[in-house]
Formats: C-alpha cells, structure tokens, sequence
C-alpha cells in the first residue's frame, strides 16, 4: 500500500487479527502428535514431547525451573549472561530486583549485571540439569558464543542458543570480532540455534550456515521495549510465515528440515496455537511461564535487554503467580483466560482443525478476522473476565 509519495509498505499482521478455521475431518486431541524434532549432525534428532520452549529470562528460567520443564516434556533455556551465572547466591540478588521500586530497577538491573560471568558456574549450572536426567540448554549473545560454548559443551549441555536482538550472517563490526556462524555450528559437536529473526532472506542465510533451528519474533515479548525504543518489529503472524517459506523452499532444495520457533507475543494457549499453524514448528514463550510457581522471578519478569548499560530495551513487568508450571501446561486450568493448559489448547485445537502433526497442523486455513476476540463478548469485556481480560 502507498503510505505516502513514493513510498510503499506491506500490510502486516499479528496474532490478534486472524482466526484458525474448523476442518472439514475433527480428531480426537488425544491422538494428535505434537513433538517437535531438533536435528543433530552426527545423531538421532532431539526430540521433544511438547513443542513448547521457555524463554532464557532470568525471571523465568533457572536451574529448578529447567529441570521441572525439561520432566514435563519441554525445554527450558538458560540465560548464560544472567544471574545464574554470575552470582554463586543468585536467590540474593533477584530478591534486590523483586524488592526494588519501578523507578529504580532499571538502573539496579544494570548495576548486578556489571558483575562478570564466571565461567566455572556455567559449567556448575549444565551439569546440575544434566544430572536431573534432562535435556540441558543455554544461550548467550554471539559476541560470547565461542567461549560460552566450548564450556557448556564440555560439561554436557544439548542445545546451544545464540540469541540477540536481531541476527543476521552479515554482520559488519571494525569495534570487535563478529561471529562466524558457519564455523561455530561446525565446531561445536551439539545443534545451534539462532535467533532471532523475522526475514525470508536471512531465515534462509541463517538455514545455510548449517543451524538447527531459528528463532523468529523481534520486539513482541511481555517485557521487551525494542518496539517502542528502536522502532523495529514485523507482527508475528508475518514474521512466522514469512520465516516458515523460507524453512519450507531451504527443505525442498536441500531435504534438511530445520524447525522453526516463533518467539514471544504469546501468552495465551490461542497464540500459541495460531503461530504453529502459521508455520512454527515449536514456541517460545517467557510471561506464561513467569506466572508459573517454580519461575524465579515470583511472578514477575524482565527481558534480556533490560540491564543494557547504555540503552535499555525491556522492563520488569508483573504478571503475578498462579499456579504450577504443570498446570500452566498441562492443567487444570484454574482461570479463564487460556494461560494455562497450553498442550490442552494445542491438541484440542489440532483435533478441531484436522491436523494429526504439527506439520499437518500448517496447512490449516487462516482468516484475517480482526473482530474474532471482541464478537459477542461484550459482557466479557465489560466484566474483565475470559477473552475480556485484559
């Protein structure tokens, strides 16, 4: 569309203003099969029983919460660049930020996490979740993925996640080194996945530098202001669509399936389902999980951002506590606004549509329906409860 003399732009479109329409065949939930598969160079894939991810925060994920996920069937990642790496006590510190007022959390956040990390805790934190029996895995920011990732992998670590706020191949520095993406996945003997991104052409670029999965979503997380500070974002209906006809053209010419995982903007089991059929193969989600009781952040949470010393892009927001982390994913579900029971909402929503697999599960019919979550629920809107709740 024009926006101005010119000037076009794309229409763009996120989880609120589309709909997932019923099947033609409906299946019973309980037969549906929802894993979700992570490529291994040399070995049989990784596979999770859910394909739910928790978002390497410090208010969501540690090493108790990651080994309750990780026994549920999903995969927590752990912040290498956060309190649990580099604070012996890190209960101590996350008890300051909790404590602190709003107007001052930022500068306390940027304060704690002055401190360096210390390499033999990241090495202490993996083999704690690995000798829980569970998958073990972590991330950092590519300017430390090198030497973070030598050690995770030595102490026996799974998956290794290089995260930043945007990630491309191409990336131009002269101030330090930029991270060979190809040569790290070649180096490091477990699967790598990057994120994130939101582009057709890069998902592609970032596929051939041999990644086992990309992460897909700028600025659309509970706590992250990257929207508000620096302008960037695609919604992530687009984003995921976008990113899944990448995966899809990168499969057909090479018959390496590389899933993707949409990341954040998803607090609802309704979200969740729609990114999967917009073509996600697996979700990572952080303020559902905050609301959780294992979660450290007691209900509350900030994104990864947060403590930047020069420009911050994310806050600590409160989503409060309310109820375990099995209910959250598997129920009962105790409230009425489709945050708990997220595998319930998946198979259910699977079953209605048709779709036995995830993969069969994206090629489900989508509408573009902005009014679908107002229609009819004005008494739900009025009363703040339900798909009124805001």
């Amino acid at each position: 569309m024009w926006i101005g003399r010119n000037r076009k732009a794309r229409v763009t479109y996120g989880f609120d203003e589309i709909a997932l329409v019923p099947g033609e065949v409906t299946i019973n939930p309980n037969e549906v099969d929802i894993s979700c598969l992570i490529p291994r160079r040399d070995a049989e894939p990784l596979k999770l029983a859910i394909p739910i991810l928790a978002s390497a925060m410090d208010g969501v994920v540690d090493v108790g919460f990651a080994i309750a996920m990780g026994k549920l069937g999903g995969l927590a990642v752990l912040n290498l660049e956060g309190v649990q790496t580099r604070y012996k006590d890190p209960q101590e510190v996350l008890g300051k930020v909790l404590q602190a007022d709003k107007d001052q959390v930022t500068a306390l956040l940027q304060k704690i996490y002055q401190e360096p990390v210390q390499e033999d805790l990241i090495a202490a934190r993996v083999r704690e979740i690995k000798d829980a029996g569970v998958l073990a895995a972590v991330s950092s920011i590519p300017q430390k993925a090198e030497a973070f990732g030598r050690i995770a992998q030595e102490a026996g670590a799974d998956l290794f996640v290089v995260q930043s706020t945007v990630s491309t191949v191409r990336h131009i520095s002269s101030e330090y080194k930029s991270l060979d993406l190809a040569a790290f996945c070649r180096e490091l003997n477990i699967p790598v996945i990057i994120g994130n991104t939101v582009g057709y052409n890069v998902t592609l670029e970032l596929m051939e530098c041999g990644v086992a999965g990309v992460l897909v979503g700028v600025g659309p997380g509970a706590a992250c202001t990257s929207r508000g500070v620096l302008g960037l974002g695609v919604p992530q209906v687009t984003a995921t669509v976008d990113c899944a006809a990448a995966r899809d053209a990168y499969f057909k010419r090479t018959s390496r399936y590389v899933p993707l995982i949409t990341d954040g903007g998803m607090n609802k089991g309704g979200d969740v389902c729609k990114a999967l059929a917009c073509g996600a193969d697996a979700v990572m989600v952080g303020s559902a999980f905050a609301k959780a009781r294992e979660a450290p952040g007691k209900g509350n949470h900030w994104g990864m951002a947060t403590p930047h010393a020069n420009l911050p892009r994310g806050t600590r927001i409160k989503v409060g506590t309310t109820g375990s982390l099995k209910q959250i994913l598997f129920g009962p579900a105790e409230v009425d606004d489709g945050s708990q029971n997220l595998v319930g909402a998946i198979t259910t929503c699977m079953g209605n549509v048709g779709a036995m697999s995830i993969r069969d599960f994206q090629e489900t019919e989508i509408i573009i329906a902005p009014s679908i979550k107002t229609e009819g629920k004005l008494f739900q809107t009025v009363q703040n409860v339900g798909m009124g709740t805001r």
